[in-house]
Protein backbone atom coordinates (compact mmCIF):
# COMPACT_ATOMS: atom_id res chain seq x y z
CA UNK A 1 0.00 0.00 0.00
CA UNK A 2 1.02 3.55 -0.63
CA UNK A 3 3.51 5.51 1.43
CA UNK A 4 2.55 9.04 2.61
CA UNK A 5 2.48 11.62 -0.16
CA UNK A 6 4.33 14.91 0.09
CA UNK A 7 4.91 18.19 -1.66
CA UNK A 8 1.38 19.55 -1.94
CA UNK A 9 0.36 23.03 -0.77
CA UNK A 10 -3.00 24.12 0.65
CA UNK A 11 -6.21 23.48 -1.25
CA UNK A 12 -8.05 26.76 -1.68
CA UNK A 13 -10.36 25.90 -4.60
CA UNK A 14 -12.34 22.79 -5.57
CA UNK A 15 -10.80 23.07 -9.01
CA UNK A 16 -7.41 22.19 -7.58
CA UNK A 17 -8.64 18.64 -6.99
CA UNK A 18 -9.39 18.29 -10.68
CA UNK A 19 -6.19 20.03 -11.70
CA UNK A 20 -4.21 17.60 -9.56
CA UNK A 21 -5.46 14.69 -11.70
CA UNK A 22 -5.18 16.60 -14.97
CA UNK A 23 -1.53 17.33 -14.21
CA UNK A 24 -0.94 13.64 -14.84
CA UNK A 25 -1.43 14.15 -18.59
CA UNK A 26 1.83 13.56 -20.46
CA UNK A 27 2.93 13.43 -24.10
CA UNK A 28 3.31 9.88 -25.34
CA UNK A 29 7.09 9.99 -25.37
CA UNK A 30 6.97 10.52 -21.60
CA UNK A 31 4.68 7.58 -20.82
CA UNK A 32 6.27 5.18 -18.39
CA UNK A 33 5.61 1.79 -16.79
CA UNK A 34 5.60 1.26 -13.03
CA UNK A 35 5.21 -2.33 -11.86
CA UNK A 36 4.37 -3.33 -8.29
CA UNK A 37 4.43 -6.85 -6.92
CA UNK A 38 3.94 -8.40 -3.52
CA UNK A 39 5.12 -11.72 -2.08
CA UNK A 40 4.81 -13.72 1.12
CA UNK A 41 7.86 -14.46 3.25
CA UNK A 42 8.11 -17.55 5.44
CA UNK A 43 10.57 -19.48 7.58
CA UNK A 44 11.81 -22.50 5.65
CA UNK A 45 11.88 -24.89 8.60
CA UNK A 46 8.48 -24.08 10.13
CA UNK A 47 6.73 -22.83 6.96
CA UNK A 48 5.22 -20.07 9.09
CA UNK A 49 4.99 -16.42 7.99
CA UNK A 50 7.67 -13.92 8.92
CA UNK A 51 7.05 -11.76 11.98
CA UNK A 52 8.18 -8.15 12.00
CA UNK A 53 10.80 -8.69 14.72
CA UNK A 54 13.23 -11.52 15.43
CA UNK A 55 16.28 -13.26 13.92
CA UNK A 56 14.22 -14.34 10.93
CA UNK A 57 11.93 -11.44 10.27
CA UNK A 58 10.79 -8.67 8.00
CA UNK A 59 13.02 -6.22 9.85
CA UNK A 60 16.09 -8.38 9.26
CA UNK A 61 15.17 -8.67 5.58
CA UNK A 62 14.91 -4.88 5.24
CA UNK A 63 18.17 -4.36 7.12
CA UNK A 64 19.95 -6.88 4.90
CA UNK A 65 18.71 -5.23 1.72
CA UNK A 66 19.67 -1.82 3.11
CA UNK A 67 23.18 -2.84 4.12
CA UNK A 68 24.08 -5.12 1.21
CA UNK A 69 22.48 -3.29 -1.69
CA UNK A 70 22.54 0.38 -0.72
CA UNK A 71 18.86 0.97 -0.23
CA UNK A 72 18.02 4.04 1.84
CA UNK A 73 15.87 3.38 4.91
CA UNK A 74 12.28 4.61 5.31
CA UNK A 75 11.26 4.82 8.95
CA UNK A 76 8.09 5.49 10.86
CA UNK A 77 9.06 6.44 14.36
CA UNK A 78 11.64 3.90 15.46
CA UNK A 79 10.49 1.27 12.98
CA UNK A 80 12.16 0.47 9.67
CA UNK A 81 9.13 0.09 7.39
CA UNK A 82 10.58 0.45 3.89
CA UNK A 83 13.48 1.24 1.58
CA UNK A 84 14.03 3.47 -1.44
CA UNK A 85 16.56 3.78 -4.24
CA UNK A 86 16.67 5.20 -7.77
CA UNK A 87 12.94 5.93 -7.99
CA UNK A 88 11.88 2.53 -6.63
CA UNK A 89 10.79 1.59 -3.14
CA UNK A 90 10.36 -1.56 -1.09
CA UNK A 91 7.44 -1.39 1.29
CA UNK A 92 5.43 -3.60 3.60
CA UNK A 93 1.85 -4.67 3.18
CA UNK A 94 -0.09 -5.04 6.44
CA UNK A 95 0.72 -8.72 7.00
CA UNK A 96 4.40 -8.38 6.13
CA UNK A 97 4.05 -9.03 2.41
CA UNK A 98 7.17 -7.55 0.83
CA UNK A 99 6.36 -5.23 -2.07
CA UNK A 100 8.58 -3.79 -4.75
CA UNK A 101 7.16 -0.62 -6.28
CA UNK A 102 9.34 -0.29 -9.31
CA UNK A 103 10.78 2.88 -10.76
CA UNK A 104 8.97 4.36 -13.77
CA UNK A 105 10.69 2.81 -16.81
CA UNK A 106 10.20 2.96 -20.57
CA UNK A 107 10.04 -0.73 -21.52
CA UNK A 108 9.01 -4.13 -20.22
CA UNK A 109 12.62 -5.22 -20.72
CA UNK A 110 13.63 -2.73 -18.01
CA UNK A 111 10.77 -3.86 -15.79
CA UNK A 112 11.91 -7.46 -16.05
CA UNK A 113 15.53 -6.54 -15.33
CA UNK A 114 14.31 -4.70 -12.25
CA UNK A 115 12.24 -7.70 -11.10
CA UNK A 116 15.19 -10.04 -11.64
CA UNK A 117 17.55 -7.81 -9.67
CA UNK A 118 15.08 -7.42 -6.83
CA UNK A 119 14.34 -11.13 -6.48
CA UNK A 120 18.05 -11.93 -6.60
CA UNK A 121 18.77 -9.44 -3.83
CA UNK A 122 15.88 -10.71 -1.73
CA UNK A 123 16.98 -14.30 -2.14
CA UNK A 124 20.57 -13.46 -1.19
CA UNK A 125 19.44 -12.03 2.13
CA UNK A 126 16.72 -14.63 2.69
CA UNK A 127 18.96 -17.66 2.09
CA UNK A 128 21.34 -16.57 4.83
CA UNK A 129 18.61 -16.54 7.46
CA UNK A 130 16.59 -19.55 6.32
CA UNK A 131 13.73 -17.63 4.75
CA UNK A 132 11.80 -18.18 1.53
CA UNK A 133 9.42 -16.07 -0.55
CA UNK A 134 6.48 -17.26 -2.60
CA UNK A 135 4.23 -15.57 -5.14
CA UNK A 136 0.56 -16.47 -4.60
CA UNK A 137 -2.64 -14.44 -4.55
CA UNK A 138 -3.57 -15.64 -1.07
CA UNK A 139 -1.76 -17.23 1.86
CA UNK A 140 -2.20 -20.98 1.38
CA UNK A 141 -2.35 -22.05 5.04
CA UNK A 142 -1.75 -19.26 7.51
CA UNK A 143 -4.40 -17.95 9.83
CA UNK A 144 -5.05 -14.33 10.67
CA UNK A 145 -3.49 -14.79 14.10
CA UNK A 146 -0.26 -16.21 12.65
CA UNK A 147 0.46 -13.04 10.66
CA UNK A 148 1.86 -9.97 12.42
CA UNK A 149 0.33 -6.60 11.67
CA UNK A 150 3.20 -4.40 10.51
CA UNK A 151 4.03 -1.37 12.71
CA UNK A 152 2.58 1.35 10.50
CA UNK A 153 0.05 3.84 11.81
CA UNK A 154 -2.02 3.59 8.65
CA UNK A 155 -2.44 -0.13 9.14
CA UNK A 156 -3.46 0.13 12.78
CA UNK A 157 -6.27 2.48 11.78
CA UNK A 158 -7.32 0.35 8.84
CA UNK A 159 -7.28 -2.83 10.92
CA UNK A 160 -9.81 -1.33 13.31
CA UNK A 161 -12.01 0.06 10.54
CA UNK A 162 -11.97 -3.15 8.49
CA UNK A 163 -13.53 -4.92 11.45
CA UNK A 164 -16.57 -2.64 11.10
CA UNK A 165 -17.18 -2.64 7.33
CA UNK A 166 -17.54 -5.57 4.96
CA UNK A 167 -16.37 -9.02 5.97
CA UNK A 168 -13.01 -9.54 4.28
CA UNK A 169 -10.98 -6.39 4.94
CA UNK A 170 -8.62 -7.96 7.42
CA UNK A 171 -8.13 -10.96 5.13
CA UNK A 172 -7.15 -8.56 2.34
CA UNK A 173 -4.70 -6.77 4.58
CA UNK A 174 -2.78 -9.75 5.88
CA UNK A 175 -3.36 -12.65 3.55
CA UNK A 176 -3.45 -11.51 -0.09
CA UNK A 177 -0.86 -10.46 -2.67
CA UNK A 178 -1.15 -8.78 -6.05
CA UNK A 179 0.85 -7.64 -9.05
CA UNK A 180 -0.11 -4.27 -10.54
CA UNK A 181 1.05 -1.88 -13.21
CA UNK A 182 0.77 1.92 -13.22
CA UNK A 183 0.32 3.54 -16.62
CA UNK A 184 0.13 7.07 -18.00
CA UNK A 185 -2.43 8.92 -20.09
CA UNK A 186 -2.02 11.73 -22.60
CA UNK A 187 -5.22 13.72 -22.16
CA UNK A 188 -8.60 13.55 -20.48
CA UNK A 189 -10.06 11.76 -23.49
CA UNK A 190 -7.20 9.26 -23.44
CA UNK A 191 -7.70 8.72 -19.71
CA UNK A 192 -11.41 8.07 -20.25
CA UNK A 193 -10.88 5.39 -22.86
CA UNK A 194 -8.10 3.74 -20.85
CA UNK A 195 -10.18 3.72 -17.68
CA UNK A 196 -13.13 2.17 -19.50
CA UNK A 197 -10.98 -0.52 -21.06
CA UNK A 198 -9.24 -1.08 -17.72
CA UNK A 199 -12.47 -1.56 -15.77
CA UNK A 200 -14.09 -3.74 -18.45
CA UNK A 201 -11.09 -6.03 -19.01
CA UNK A 202 -9.96 -6.27 -15.39
CA UNK A 203 -11.91 -9.57 -15.02
CA UNK A 204 -9.84 -10.93 -17.91
CA UNK A 205 -6.68 -10.11 -15.96
CA UNK A 206 -8.24 -11.71 -12.88
CA UNK A 207 -8.89 -14.88 -14.87
CA UNK A 208 -5.49 -15.02 -16.61
CA UNK A 209 -3.57 -14.39 -13.39
CA UNK A 210 -5.82 -16.35 -11.01
CA UNK A 211 -3.47 -17.87 -8.45
CA UNK A 212 -5.23 -18.19 -5.10
CA UNK A 213 -7.18 -21.47 -5.01
CA UNK A 214 -6.04 -22.37 -1.46
CA UNK A 215 -6.87 -20.88 1.91
CA UNK A 216 -6.27 -22.15 5.42
CA UNK A 217 -4.86 -25.42 4.17
CA UNK A 218 -7.39 -26.54 1.59
CA UNK A 219 -8.96 -25.63 -1.77
CA UNK A 220 -11.38 -22.75 -1.30
CA UNK A 221 -13.69 -23.11 -4.31
CA UNK A 222 -12.25 -20.11 -6.13
CA UNK A 223 -9.47 -19.75 -8.65
CA UNK A 224 -8.91 -16.21 -7.39
CA UNK A 225 -9.93 -15.98 -3.77
CA UNK A 226 -8.14 -12.63 -3.69
CA UNK A 227 -10.75 -11.24 -6.10
CA UNK A 228 -13.59 -12.46 -3.87
CA UNK A 229 -11.91 -10.89 -0.85
CA UNK A 230 -11.85 -7.49 -2.55
CA UNK A 231 -15.53 -7.79 -3.44
CA UNK A 232 -16.41 -8.19 0.23
CA UNK A 233 -14.10 -5.56 1.65
CA UNK A 234 -15.96 -2.24 1.67
CA UNK A 235 -18.56 -1.35 -0.95
CA UNK A 236 -17.93 2.38 -0.50
CA UNK A 237 -14.42 2.14 -1.98
CA UNK A 238 -14.35 -0.94 -4.25
CA UNK A 239 -16.10 -2.20 -7.39
CA UNK A 240 -16.45 -1.76 -11.15
CA UNK A 241 -17.66 1.88 -11.03
CA UNK A 242 -20.53 2.14 -13.57
CA UNK A 243 -20.14 5.94 -13.73
CA UNK A 244 -16.86 5.48 -15.63
CA UNK A 245 -18.98 4.52 -18.65
CA UNK A 246 -21.33 7.52 -18.41
CA UNK A 247 -21.14 10.26 -21.05
CA UNK A 248 -20.02 12.87 -18.52
CA UNK A 249 -17.13 10.85 -17.08
CA UNK A 250 -13.84 12.70 -16.74
CA UNK A 251 -11.54 14.11 -14.10
CA UNK A 252 -14.38 15.99 -12.39
CA UNK A 253 -16.49 12.84 -11.99
CA UNK A 254 -13.53 11.02 -10.45
CA UNK A 255 -13.11 13.85 -7.97
CA UNK A 256 -16.79 13.61 -7.00
CA UNK A 257 -16.43 9.85 -6.54
CA UNK A 258 -13.29 10.19 -4.43
CA UNK A 259 -14.85 12.90 -2.26
CA UNK A 260 -17.57 10.41 -1.31
CA UNK A 261 -15.09 7.69 -0.32
CA UNK A 262 -14.94 7.75 3.51
CA UNK A 263 -11.59 8.87 4.89
CA UNK A 264 -9.11 6.71 6.77
CA UNK A 265 -6.60 9.21 8.13
CA UNK A 266 -4.74 12.51 7.85
CA UNK A 267 -0.94 12.35 7.96
CA UNK A 268 0.70 15.07 10.05
CA UNK A 269 4.24 15.37 11.41
CA UNK A 270 5.02 11.71 10.93
CA UNK A 271 1.80 10.48 12.53
CA UNK A 272 -1.51 9.15 11.24
CA UNK A 273 -4.50 10.97 12.71
CA UNK A 274 -7.69 8.92 12.91
CA UNK A 275 -10.31 10.25 10.49
CA UNK A 276 -12.07 6.91 9.97
CA UNK A 277 -15.38 7.29 8.16
CA UNK A 278 -15.14 11.08 8.04
CA UNK A 279 -15.72 13.19 4.92
CA UNK A 280 -13.15 14.89 2.73
CA UNK A 281 -15.94 17.29 1.75
CA UNK A 282 -16.11 18.37 5.38
CA UNK A 283 -12.32 18.64 5.41
CA UNK A 284 -12.55 21.06 2.48
CA UNK A 285 -14.87 23.23 4.58
CA UNK A 286 -12.64 23.15 7.65
CA UNK A 287 -15.19 20.95 9.44
CA UNK A 288 -13.31 17.67 9.76
CA UNK A 289 -13.89 16.33 13.29
CA UNK A 290 -10.34 14.96 13.39
CA UNK A 291 -8.81 18.40 12.65
CA UNK A 292 -11.44 21.07 13.37
CA UNK A 293 -10.77 24.36 11.64
CA UNK A 294 -8.01 22.92 9.44
CA UNK A 295 -8.32 22.54 5.67
CA UNK A 296 -6.48 19.99 3.51
CA UNK A 297 -3.36 20.18 1.43
CA UNK A 298 -2.78 18.55 -1.94
CA UNK A 299 -0.70 15.97 -0.08
CA UNK A 300 -3.83 15.09 1.92
CA UNK A 301 -5.75 14.74 -1.34
CA UNK A 302 -3.04 12.52 -2.80
CA UNK A 303 -3.15 10.36 0.35
CA UNK A 304 -6.93 10.15 0.22
CA UNK A 305 -6.87 8.98 -3.41
CA UNK A 306 -4.85 5.95 -2.27
CA UNK A 307 -7.70 4.84 0.00
CA UNK A 308 -10.12 4.06 -2.85
CA UNK A 309 -9.74 0.48 -4.08
CA UNK A 310 -11.75 -0.01 -7.30
CA UNK A 311 -10.68 -2.51 -9.96
CA UNK A 312 -8.78 0.27 -11.74
CA UNK A 313 -7.76 3.39 -9.83
CA UNK A 314 -6.88 6.85 -11.06
CA UNK A 315 -4.37 9.14 -9.44
CA UNK A 316 -1.96 11.01 -11.73
CA UNK A 317 -1.78 7.69 -13.55
CA UNK A 318 -3.98 4.60 -13.81
CA UNK A 319 -3.41 1.52 -11.65
CA UNK A 320 -4.48 -1.90 -12.97
CA UNK A 321 -5.54 -3.80 -9.84
CA UNK A 322 -7.20 -7.06 -10.89
CA UNK A 323 -4.39 -9.64 -10.84
CA UNK A 324 -3.19 -12.10 -8.22
CA UNK A 325 0.46 -12.18 -7.23
CA UNK A 326 2.26 -14.99 -8.95
CA UNK A 327 5.35 -16.64 -10.40
CA UNK A 328 8.20 -14.75 -12.04
CA UNK A 329 6.91 -14.98 -15.61
CA UNK A 330 3.58 -13.47 -14.61
CA UNK A 331 5.29 -10.54 -12.89
CA UNK A 332 6.52 -9.44 -16.30
CA UNK A 333 3.44 -10.60 -18.22
CA UNK A 334 1.05 -8.34 -16.28
CA UNK A 335 2.64 -5.03 -17.33
CA UNK A 336 3.19 -6.41 -20.84
CA UNK A 337 -0.51 -7.25 -21.14
CA UNK A 338 -1.70 -3.78 -20.19
CA UNK A 339 1.04 -1.83 -21.99
CA UNK A 340 0.22 -3.68 -25.20
CA UNK A 341 -3.47 -2.87 -24.81
CA UNK A 342 -3.17 0.78 -23.81
CA UNK A 343 0.07 2.31 -25.15
CA UNK A 344 -0.74 1.70 -28.82
CA UNK A 345 -3.79 3.55 -30.17
CA UNK A 346 -4.94 0.82 -32.56
CA UNK A 347 -4.77 -1.80 -29.81
CA UNK A 348 -6.60 0.50 -27.37
CA UNK A 349 -9.32 1.19 -29.94
CA UNK A 350 -9.62 -2.53 -30.61
CA UNK A 351 -9.89 -3.27 -26.89
CA UNK A 352 -12.66 -0.69 -26.55
CA UNK A 353 -14.51 -2.21 -29.51
CA UNK A 354 -14.30 -5.55 -27.73
CA UNK A 355 -16.08 -4.30 -24.60
CA UNK A 356 -18.08 -1.24 -25.68
CA UNK A 357 -21.45 -3.00 -25.59
CA UNK A 358 -21.04 -4.58 -22.16
CA UNK A 359 -23.39 -3.43 -19.43
CA UNK A 360 -22.61 -2.63 -15.79
CA UNK A 361 -24.38 -5.85 -14.82
CA UNK A 362 -22.07 -7.81 -17.13
CA UNK A 363 -18.99 -6.09 -15.68
CA UNK A 364 -20.01 -7.18 -12.19
CA UNK A 365 -20.96 -10.68 -13.28
CA UNK A 366 -17.67 -11.15 -15.12
CA UNK A 367 -15.76 -10.03 -12.04
CA UNK A 368 -17.49 -12.72 -9.96
CA UNK A 369 -17.25 -15.44 -12.60
CA UNK A 370 -13.54 -14.78 -13.19
CA UNK A 371 -12.78 -15.32 -9.52
CA UNK A 372 -14.67 -18.62 -9.46
CA UNK A 373 -13.97 -20.16 -12.85
CA UNK A 374 -10.97 -18.40 -14.37
CA UNK A 375 -10.88 -18.82 -18.13
CA UNK A 376 -13.89 -21.14 -17.97
CA UNK A 377 -16.12 -18.26 -16.87
CA UNK A 378 -19.22 -17.52 -18.96
CA UNK A 379 -21.63 -14.63 -18.51
CA UNK A 380 -24.72 -13.88 -20.63
CA UNK A 381 -23.13 -14.74 -23.95
CA UNK A 382 -19.61 -13.61 -22.99
CA UNK A 383 -17.09 -16.44 -23.01
CA UNK A 384 -14.07 -15.51 -20.89
CA UNK A 385 -11.71 -17.78 -22.79
CA UNK A 386 -12.66 -16.18 -26.10
CA UNK A 387 -12.35 -12.65 -24.72
CA UNK A 388 -8.97 -13.45 -23.17
CA UNK A 389 -7.75 -14.84 -26.49
CA UNK A 390 -8.76 -11.64 -28.27
CA UNK A 391 -7.35 -9.39 -25.54
CA UNK A 392 -3.98 -11.15 -25.55
CA UNK A 393 -3.86 -10.95 -29.35
CA UNK A 394 -4.60 -7.21 -29.22
CA UNK A 395 -1.90 -6.75 -26.58
CA UNK A 396 0.59 -8.61 -28.76
CA UNK A 397 -0.39 -6.37 -31.68
CA UNK A 398 0.20 -3.30 -29.51
CA UNK A 399 3.61 -4.50 -28.32
CA UNK A 400 4.68 -5.26 -31.89
CA UNK A 401 3.64 -1.77 -32.93
CA UNK A 402 5.63 -0.26 -30.02
CA UNK A 403 8.66 -2.15 -31.31
CA UNK A 404 10.75 -1.52 -28.22
CA UNK A 405 13.89 -3.69 -28.56
CA UNK A 406 15.77 -5.33 -25.72
CA UNK A 407 18.98 -7.27 -25.08
CA UNK A 408 21.04 -4.69 -26.96
CA UNK A 409 18.76 -4.92 -29.97
CA UNK A 410 18.83 -8.71 -30.16
CA UNK A 411 15.15 -8.91 -29.14
CA UNK A 412 13.01 -6.82 -31.53
CA UNK A 413 10.08 -6.08 -29.23
CA UNK A 414 8.34 -6.94 -25.96
CA UNK A 415 5.93 -9.59 -27.23
CA UNK A 416 7.74 -12.56 -25.66
CA UNK A 417 6.69 -11.33 -22.23
CA UNK A 418 3.17 -12.47 -23.17
CA UNK A 419 4.24 -16.10 -23.65
CA UNK A 420 2.84 -17.24 -20.31
CA UNK A 421 -0.54 -15.73 -21.18
CA UNK A 422 -0.51 -17.21 -24.67
CA UNK A 423 0.08 -20.62 -23.10
CA UNK A 424 -2.90 -20.08 -20.82
CA UNK A 425 -5.07 -19.08 -23.75
CA UNK A 426 -3.94 -22.15 -25.69
CA UNK A 427 -4.48 -24.63 -22.85
CA UNK A 428 -7.30 -22.94 -20.95
CA UNK A 429 -5.26 -23.32 -17.76
CA UNK A 430 -4.15 -20.53 -15.45
CA UNK A 431 -1.84 -20.86 -12.41
CA UNK A 432 -4.73 -21.82 -10.13
CA UNK A 433 -5.57 -24.76 -12.39
CA UNK A 434 -1.99 -26.00 -12.22
CA UNK A 435 -1.92 -25.65 -8.43
CA UNK A 436 -5.14 -27.62 -8.08
CA UNK A 437 -3.89 -30.33 -10.43
CA UNK A 438 -0.75 -30.68 -8.32
CA UNK A 439 -2.71 -30.71 -5.06
CA UNK A 440 -5.14 -33.40 -6.19
CA UNK A 441 -2.44 -35.30 -8.11
CA UNK A 442 1.25 -35.58 -7.32
CA UNK A 443 0.98 -33.80 -3.93
CA UNK A 444 -1.66 -36.21 -2.68
CA UNK A 445 -3.41 -33.39 -0.83
CA UNK A 446 -0.22 -32.24 0.93
CA UNK A 447 -0.50 -28.45 0.88
CA UNK A 448 3.03 -27.98 2.18
CA UNK A 449 4.43 -29.04 -1.19
CA UNK A 450 3.50 -25.60 -2.51
CA UNK A 451 6.45 -23.95 -0.76
CA UNK A 452 9.20 -26.06 -2.29
CA UNK A 453 7.67 -26.10 -5.75
CA UNK A 454 6.35 -22.57 -6.17
CA UNK A 455 8.71 -20.29 -4.24
CA UNK A 456 10.98 -17.84 -6.02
Amino acid sequence: MSIPQSGGGPIERHEQLVEYLADGCKPKDQWRIGTEHEKFGYCKDTLLPLPYEGPRSIRVMLEGLRDRHNWAPVKEGDYLIGLEKDGANISLEPGGQLELSGAPVETIHETCDEVNTHLREVREVADEIGVGFIGLGAAPEWTHEQMDLMPKGRYRLMNDYMGRVGTMGRVMMRRTCTVQVNLDFGSEADMIKKMRVAIALQPVATALFANSPFFEGKPNGYKSLRSKVWRELDASRTGTLPFVFDDDFGFERWVEYALDVPMYFVYRDGKYIDALGQSFRDFMKGKLPALPGETPTLSDWADHLTTAFPEARMKKFIEMRGADGGPWRRLCALPAFWVGLTYDQDALDGAWDLVADWTPAQHDALRVAASVDGLQAKVTGINMHDIAREAVALSEQGLKARARPGAGGMVPDETHFLNALKESVETGKVPADELLEDYHGSWGGDMKRVYAEYSY
